[in-house]
C-alpha cells in the first residue's frame, strides 16, 4: 500500500515506523529539515520537507497514487486542510488527527466526510475512553472488548500467590476441563512469547488472555487478582485526556481533578458538572494528603510529563490505592514503569496506531487495539468467501508461527479457539499477532472469489 504520513509530531514519526516495517511504501512529509534528518539516519523511510497544505508538495509527495493519507501535526486545522487537499488531488483514503472534542460530535464527522476526509481520530479522546473502560474492569491491567464483549481481550499480570505458577498451558486445560479462556502471549522480561502447550507461568508474567463473559471470575482466580469496587477516582491533569475522562467518569464516580495552571482550573469548572476541580500541584505530598489520596479507589495521572505522571502514581500507590493509571508518551519508560508497580500504561501514539492501522490491511477488520505491554496487535477479522482461513481447521493451516488465534465469534456468541475449530464464512475472528506476522495475517483473510 502507498502511504502518505504528514506531520513532525510524535504520532506521526511512531505511525511512520510502524508502516513503513510492514511491507508498506511510506512517505513521510514534515516542514523541518532537521525533524527529518534525524529520522533518516536510523531509518529507511522516504522523506519529503515540505508544507502538507502546499499542492505542489503534495504532488511531489504523488498523492494521486497514493491509497491511504494520514495528516498528524500538532494543529488539527493543518491535518483537515491537508485531508481535503489530498482527496481533491487523488489520495483513495483520508485520515486526519484532531484535538479538540468538538470535532468528534456526529454531526462534524459526517460534515468533513462528505468534504473528503474519511475519518477522524482524537488520540486524546481514545485515550480518555480506554481509562474509562479500565475502570469499570478494575482486575485488567488491560481489557479489550469485540463484538458487544462476546469475547474480550483481558491483560493480567501473575501474582505471587497465582494457582497456574509453575503449571504448563497444558497442565492448566487438563486440571481444568472446559476452559472458556485462552492465553495468547506471555510477556517475560521484554520478551514476548506465543504460548504453546508445554510453555510454563512463572510469577510476574504479564499474560494476554482471550476469554468469554463466563470466563473473567475463573480467570482472575487463576492469575491471583480479585474485582474491586470503585467509587472514588482522582486525576492529576486537566488537559484533554483529563478532562475527557473526567466527563465520562463523573457519571459514575465521584470524581476529583488536580490542574496547576489556574486559568484552565477554572474552564474546567464550566465544563464539569460534578467533578471537584482542584487547582494546585499534586507532586506536593501535603497536598494529596489533604484531598484524602488514601480515600481513593483509583488515581489517574495524564499531565503531559510522564515522569510526573509515573511519579504521583507512585505516590498513590504507597497510599495504598488500588488502581493507578499513568499516560506515558515515552514508549521506552512503558516496561519499567509496569515493573515498579503501576498497574495500567495508556500510550497516545499506540492508541492511535491500533485505530488507524485497520485501514492499511487488505482484509475486514472490525477493529484492532494496538497493546501497550507488548510490540503486538489484536485484530478481529471477518472470514471472508474464498480466504484461506475457512479451507482446514485452525491446527492445519499454515498461520504465520508469530501469531495466534484465540476465539471466533459465530451466530452473535463467542467461542474460545481450538486445535480443531474450522473458521466458517462470516465467523469474526480474534488473532493476537506480532508485527513480523501482519503481512501474513492479512493474507489468510482475503476473499479470493
Amino acid at each position: 500500500m502507498n502511504i502518505i504520513i504528514t506531520g513532525d509530531s510524535e504520532i506521526a514519526l511512531h505511525l511512520a515506523e510502524l508502516l513503513s516495517g510492514e511491507n508498506h511504501n511510506v512517505t513521510l512529509v514534515a516542514p523541518s529539515k532537521t525533524f527529518l534528518k534525524l529520522i533518516e539516519a536510523h531509518s529507511d523511510l522516504l522523506t519529503l520537507v515540505g508544507d502538507s497544505t502546499s499542492i505542489q508538495v503534495l504532488k511531489n509527495a504523488n498523492v494521486r497514487r497514493a491509497d491511504l493519507l494520514i495528516s498528524a501535526h500538532y494543529d488539527a486545522r493543518l491535518n483537515l486542510l491537508t485531508g481535503l487537499l489530498a482527496k481533491k488531488l487523488g489520495a483513495k483514503k483520508c485520515i486526519a488527527k484532531v484535538n479538540e472534542p468538538e470535532y468528534l460530535t456526529d454531526r462534524c464527522k459526517e460534515l468533513y466526510k462528505e468534504l473528503g476526509i474519511d475519518y477522524l481520530v482524537s488520540p486524546e479522546k481514545i485515550a480518555a475512553d480506554e481509562i474509562a473502560n479500565l475502570l469499570t474492569n478494575t482486575a485488567a491491567a488491560e481489557i479489550f472488548d469485540f463484538s458487544g464483549e462476546k469475547l474480550s481481550l483481558m491483560l493480567v499480570k501473575l501474582e505471587k500467590e497465582a494457582p497456574v505458577i509453575g503449571k504448563s498451558l497444558k497442565e492448566i486445560a487438563e486440571e481444568f476441563e472446559g476452559l472458556k479462556y485462552r492465553a495468547v502471549s506471555i510477556h517475560r522480561r521484554a520478551r514476548t512469547i506465543i504460548p504453546k502447550g508445554g510453555d510454563v507461568f512463572r510469577e510476574g508474567d504479564l499474560a494476554y488472555v482471550v476469554t468469554k463473559p463466563s470466563g473473567i471470575e475463573h480467570l482472575l482466580e487463576l492469575s491471583g487478582k480479585k474485582r474491586f469496587d470503585i467509587n472514588h477516582v482522582m486525576i492529576v491533569g486537566g488537559g484533554a485526556v483529563g478532562s475527557q475522562a473526567a466527563l465520562a467518569l463523573e457519571k459514575k464516580f465521584n470524581v476529583k481533578l488536580f490542574e496547576m495552571d489556574p486559568d484552565r482550573a477554572s474552564e474546567l469548572t464550566d465544563i464539569l458538572q460534578s467533578t471537584l476541580v482542584i487547582n494546585g500541584d499534586a507532586r506536593h505530598i501535603q497536598l494529596l494528603e489533604s484531598e484524602s489520596v488514601s480515600m481513593m479507589d483509583a488515581f489517574v495521572s495524564v499531565t503531559d510529563n510522564s515522569e510526573t505522571n509515573i511519579l504521583t502514581c507512585l505516590l498513590a500507590r504507597r497510599y495504598g490505592v488500588k488502581k493507578t493509571i499513568a499516560l506515558v508518551e515515552n514508549i521506552d519508560f512503558i516496561e519499567i514503569s509496569q515493573s515498579i508497580g503501576i498497574d495500567t500504561i495508556i500510550n497516545k501514539k499506540l492508541a492511535t496506531a491500533s485505530y488507524i492501522i485497520r485501514f492499511t490491511m487488505t482484509a475486514e477488520v472490525l477493529s484492532t487495539k494496538c497493546l501497550t505491554s507488548v510490540d503486538a496487535e489484536v485484530f478481529e477479522f471477518v472470514a471472508k468467501p474464498g480466504s484461506r482461513i475457512t479451507k482446514k481447521p485452525i491446527n492445519k493451516l499454515k498461520f504465520p508461527k508469530q501469531a495466534i488465534i484465540g476465539g471466533v465469534i459465530r451466530n452473535d456468541e463467542g467461542h474460545i479457539a481450538r486445535g480443531d475449530m474450522q473458521v466458517e464464512v462470516g465467523d469474526r475472528v480474534v488473532v493476537f499477532a506480532l508485527p513480523e506476522a501482519f503481512d501474513g495475517v492479512d493474507r489468510m483473510f482475503q476473499s479470493k472469489s
